[in-house]
This record gives structure tokens, C-alpha cells and sequence, in this order.
């Protein structure tokens, strides 16, 4: 039996498949171009697929020894900025859930405050110098420990958990500690993945702290160390293209492998790197994504 579609309907799901061809055409894009040889990019009409397959980008990319220290530093502060932020915000919005802790209206409005005015970006220079966080790992890791906006959301969902739970397991002879690890944690593994993924990728993408506040070059994560190569590959680009205005000789023998692979095929390369890995993880946690959103999520 066929199911008949309205107007409405079949305009629904155009509009969607127009909207998800938006978004993943990009990443189709830059794959195909950094799997494609770079000389041949430079020809344009590239979109789907590769016209001369190649790796030759991607070996040249993980010959810098930077990169896979820069996966590194960029993992550990994945991993370890994830679950630190977890661990801090699971057990304050815990505390916030309680109608009963003292000064609780108050904590709240004081974490708040810090969420509308900053002091500006000077300030909080001077500030991770005097905490001795510049050029130190964790200037990764400690600022981000805090998030307002993730304490809400997971103290809301604490505040839906039926009060009889608790009341039972204290009947049995259960403590705040052991409630908070047996039973509280188990039934909020939607809205702790909901966090985990904003987290997750929130450290994945950063490069602005690195940029900032890290000069030393065994401490630069991925995103940093990919926005630098960008800018090299640029200025590369364009001193070319000066250099061919001119009447230059860029083509010269040692410099032909380098023309092949181009600056753009190479920043392509770099961009698939950078992306896939956090492509990949997402799907996992795809499942808890829009559950623990709603159940999180501020209501009234």
C-alpha cells in the first residue's frame, strides 16, 4: 500500500535533504580535494570524488612530527578536560539540586554573575599568568572546568529524579556518597553524554588557548597547530602567485613536489585530519544526544 504524501509533507523533506546537503557537501568537498593530487586541484572542477587519487597530501601533512604531538596534546586534553569538567559539574549541580543546602540561592546567583561580565581578555591574560598557567598544560584544562550554563542544565535534571529514590536508599542504610555514585549516576547517563559531547568537542576544536597562551611548541594542540599551517600555507600561496606576476620561476626542481602538492591540497589534508576523528566519536553518543537535551533541558 503506497502512503500518500501531502504538499506540506513532500516540502518538509526537500527542504531537509537541501539542508543536509548542506552541511555534509563541505566535508565531501574537502575530502575529495585532499585525496585528489594537488597540481590537478589547481585546475578547479573538483566535487564529489578525486580526479587523480593520491596520499601524497596526507604523507606529507604526518611528516611534520609536529602534527602527532599535536594529536597528543589534543587527545590528553580531550580525555582529561572531559572528565574533570564532569566529574566538577556533576558534583555541584548535585549540591544545587538540594533544596536544603544553606546559601544554595546565593551560590547560584554568584556562579551566575561571571556568566554575563567578563573582565576582558587582558585580565584573564594577567589572571593565567598569576595562576601559573601560561605555557602550562593545564591552562587547558583548569578554565574549563566551570560552565554555568552545563551546571543548569544537569542540576534541572537532578531536580526530576523522584525524592522517594533517595528517601529509600537512606532507609537501607545508604549515605550521600553512595546514593550520589548508585543511584543518582546510573539514571543520568543521557544528560552526562549530552555534556560529554558539548565538552568533547569543545576542546577538540579549541585553538584560541593555544594560540594565546602557549609558546612552548611540545604544548600546541591540533587546532593550533592546523591555524598555523593555514596562515603558512597562505602567505606560501600568495608569495607564488606574486612570484608568477613577476615573471619568477616556481616551478624549479626542488620546489615541483612542493607546487604538486599546493598549499591548498595540503591545508585540505589538514582540515580532514583535524575533523574526522571528532566525526567519528560522535555517532556513539548520538543516541543519548536529543533524549538527555530534553531531559536536561530548563522547563517553566
Amino acid at each position: 500500500m503506497l502512503r500518500k504524501f501531502s504538499f506540506f509533507s513532500i516540502t518538509n523533506y526537500a527542504l531537509l535533504l537541501l539542508l543536509a546537503f548542506c552541511m555534509v557537501y563541505p566535508f565531501v568537498y574537502i575530502l575529495a580535494y585532499s585525496l585528489n593530487d594537488g597540481l590537478d586541484s589547481m585546475k578547479g572542477g573538483i566535487s564529489f570524488w578525486p580526479r587523480q587519487f593520491t596520499l601524497e597530501n596526507y604523507i606529507e601533512v604526518f611528516k611534520d612530527p609536529a602534527i602527532m604531538n599535536a594529536y597528543k596534546i589534543t587527545i590528553a586534553r580531550t580525555v582529561v578536560g572531559t572528565l574533570t569538567h564532569l566529574i566538577v559539574t556533576t558534583l555541584f549541580a548535585y549540591a544545587l539540586s538540594k533544596r536544603t543546602l544553606p546559601g544554595r540561592n546565593f551560590i547560584s546567583f554568584f556562579i551566575f554573575i561571571p556568566t554575563i561580565f567578563g573582565g576582558g581578555f587582558i585580565p584573564y591574560f594577567i589572571l593565567m599568568q598569576r595562576l601559573h598557567l601560561y605555557n602550562s598544560f593545564w591552562v587547558y584544562i583548569i578554565p574549563a572546568l566551570y560552565n554555568f550554563f552545563h551546571i543548569v542544565v544537569m542540576r534541572t535534571f537532578f531536580q526530576q529524579i523522584p525524592p522517594e529514590l533517595e528517601e529509600s536508599a537512606k532507609i537501607d542504610g545508604y549515605g550521600d556518597v553512595a546514593i550520589f555514585l548508585k543511584i543518582i549516576l546510573p539514571l543520568s547517563g543521557s544528560v552526562i553524554s549530552v555534556i560529554a559531547i558539548f565538552m568533547g568537542v569543545s576542546h577538540w576544536n579549541d585553538w584560541f588557548t593555544g594560540t594565546f597562551f602557549i609558546s612552548d611548541k611540545n604544548l600546541v594542540p591540533v587546532q593550533t597547530l592546523l591555524q598555523e599551517m593555514l596562515t603558512r600555507s597562505e602567505a606560501l600561496l600568495d608569495a607564488v602567485k606574486r612570484a608568477s606576476q613577476f615573471g619568477g620561476n616556481t616551478m624549479s626542481p626542488a620546489g615541483t613536489q612542493a607546487v604538486r602538492i599546493t598549499p591548498e591540497s595540503l591545508r585540505m589534508a589538514v582540515l580532514a585530519i583535524a575533523t574526522v576523528p571528532i566525526l567519528v566519536i560522535y555517532p556513539f553518543f548520538q543516541k543519548h544526544f536529543v533524549k538527555g537535551a530534553l531531559l536536561g533541558s530548563v522547563k517553566g
